[in-house]
């Protein structure tokens, strides 16, 4: 069965530009490296929720939008395989010396896939 990372992160309106490349150098290189989907989805219908929600979970602040992203895998053992390569690729350590969004807002885990229809 498929594996799947999936992340959220807060992104500032004035780095959208920004992170669309750095999305696009993502995409490249976990691709080329073994992942078989690779997915950026702005917020459309995110409300702020009284208790839980995606912008109160990575503290979205004003003039900040949501993405909500998964990349995903054969398997664990090759999303681990393309982990290593991707981390080892210059071109991402590039790319995310100035990343536009604070990582430290970042949520992130792995995941397998549970239901797919």
């Amino acid at each position: 069965m498929s594996y799947v990372d999936g992340f959220v992160v807060a992104v500032p309106l004035d780095k959208l530009e920004a992170y669309r490349e750095l999305a696009e150098t993502a995409a490249a290189v976990w691709m080329e490296h073994g992942a078989v989907a690779f997915v950026e989805c702005a917020a459309d219908d995110v409300p702020y929720g009284e208790l839980t929600s995606f912008p109160r979970a990575v503290q979205q602040k004003d003039e900040e939008t949501v993405f909500f992203s998964w990349i995903e895998y054969p398997s664990r053992e090759a999303r681990d395989a393309t982990v290593a390569k991707v981390m080892a690729d210059p071109r991402l350590a590039a790319s995310m010396k100035d990343a536009p969004f604070d990582g430290k807002r970042m949520i992130f885990g792995g995941f397998n896939v549970f239901v797919r229809r």
